[in-house]
């Protein structure tokens, strides 16, 4: 859900529904590292409501869109992580690891 107005697109808080400090930081990082973002911060307004409300206000550019593609960028870094990890399983694997840890497949 987007709270913000309508003749200033540049600024909005979002909130986001079963979402932690995981997502949140996450997002907080991806935003911070655009050029186009003046501010942006995060709040759980209660630690019992599964809630997080994320601010960005930008030089401009739609905060909407800005967020959005904040997530895409998070989307490509945790593939990344991911692929990366997978070939390092892989060359694990490849190299005698389990027989060197004397572990059967």
């Amino acid at each position: 859900m987007e709270h913000g107005s309508f003749d200033d697109q540049s600024q909005a808080t979002f909130a986001l529904t079963d979402e932690d400090h995981t997502l949140a930081n996450s997002v907080r990082f991806t935003l911070n590292q655009d050029p186009r973002v003046t501010f942006c911060g995060y709040s759980i307004p209660h630690p019992s409501d599964a809630r997080v409300n994320i601010r960005v206000q930008t030089t401009g550019e739609p905060a909407r869109e800005v967020l959005k593609d904040s997530c895409q960028d998070l989307m490509l870094i945790c593939q990344h992580v991911r692929s990366t990890f997978d070939e390092a399983v892989q060359e694990f694997k490849s190299n005698q690891g389990l027989k060197s840890m004397k572990i059967e497949p």
